[in-house]
């Protein structure tokens, strides 16, 4: 059943034929599952799963400035990405030094960049990029034109290669880890992805959508939903925007400092002189990781008390590989060791540990 509201991706047709739960997700009817939420994350774990992640908003960044538009715009250092097709992870600062968003940027040539920035943000991302390029020479693009899938898992590199021609295979073998490759007009392959596992990240024309989709599906990868995807980068400790961080908080209390680089100190990114008033004066808080040791399921919002003070939890629930209740929370900076969160009028008992949960498909705190 699918609820008539919000924009449709190219493959709506192609979920409701599945028989896909579909819901509004930022303003776009998208799948939260296929089947149950926990088959479809084992699936992804043990093999391989495909989803449709074209509400993500592609922004093309190009011009002969594009480079020193984005020593600016990101907190992260651009200049670290200098071969043909390097990603790099960082946020959009405002000048208080808070989350506009988190994004990955590729590296095309001094002249394209390509952004990928999360479906919730596109109107306010692409207002406040155009306001700050006002005084550089780029144009902006976003690419409603593009779909984007992603395949993911330990199978999923193997099987995604039936999209490809022998030459195309050669050349996507050869990427490496937060790598793309443009293998055909307006036709990329990212190493990327946001499940702890391997696999990839395509965009490719909209037109091109449904037939990889089924190609896809053809070859043993099974569509995944939201829900899972959801549970899958939680394992991971990957945040997501409007739960880990926002414009409320900034990198260094949301896990995200090592996306901050000050180390040149003449790049003056948006957001730099409030981020290092905070450090001088001491970061507060901390991201952290929760196991929960009795019976229950953590979730967003739930409050936690801990040896230095109180803090709350910005992602939890149950993870299906672990066979446990698994949150992120944002604690005082001193918090260590076991701590208790209120669930429904009880305390139960946690344990702070470091994330991610599970990389690969193992568990990282055994």
């Amino acid at each position: 059943m699918s609820q008539e509201i919000g924009e449709k991706t190219p493959l709506f047709d192609e979920h409701v034929a599945a028989g896909a739960q579909m819901v509004n997700f930022a303003g776009w009817q998208m799948p939260v599952r296929y089947s149950s939420l926990m088959e479809e994350h084992h699936q992804v774990r043990r093999d391989a799963g495909a989803f449709d992640v074209s509400h993500m908003c592609s922004v093309d960044i190009t011009g002969p400035d594009a480079r020193a538009f984005l020593r600016v715009l990101l907190a992260c250092d651009i200049d670290r990405v200098s071969t043909a097709g390097k990603a790099i992870y960082g946020c959009m600062l405002n000048a208080d030094g808070k989350v506009i968003d988190d994004l990955i940027t590729y590296f095309f040539s001094d002249d394209f960049f390509r952004c990928v920035v999360n479906a919730g943000c596109r109107e306010k991302d692409l207002s406040w990029i155009r306001s700050q390029a006002a005084s550089f020479h780029v144009d902006i693009r976003e690419r409603t034109d593009l779909a984007m899938i992603a395949v993911q898992g330990p199978s999923a590199r193997d099987k995604a290669a039936v999209l490809w021609t022998e030459d195309e295979q050669q050349t996507i073998a050869e990427l490496k880890r937060f790598n793309a490759q443009c293998i055909r007009p307006d036709y990329m392959v990212a190493r990327t992805g946001y499940t702890g596992e391997d696999g990839y990240e395509i965009v490719l024309p909209a037109t091109e959508a449904v037939d990889t989709w089924r190609a896809l599906i053809g070859a043993g990868v099974q569509p995944i939903g939201l829900g899972a995807r959801d549970t899958l980068r939680l394992e991971a400790g990957m945040n997501l925007y409007g739960n880990d961080m926002d414009e409320s908080v900034g990198p260094l209390e949301s896990g995200l400092s090592w996306t901050v680089h000050c180390k040149n100190t003449e790049r003056q990114f948006i957001g730099r002189t409030a981020l290092e008033a905070q450090k001088k004066a001491g970061v507060s808080q901390k991201l952290v990781g929760l196991l929960l040791l009795d019976k229950g399921v953590l979730r967003h919002d739930y409050p936690v008390s801990t040896n230095a003070g109180d803090g709350i939890i910005t992602s939890g629930g149950f993870a299906p590989t672990l066979e446990q209740s698994i949150a992120l929370a944002r604690v005082p900076a001193d918090a260590e060791g076991t701590c208790t969160v209120s669930v429904r009028k009880r305390s139960l008992n946690a344990r702070i540990v470091p994330y991610p949960f599970v990389r690969d498909g193992k568990a990282c705190n055994d």
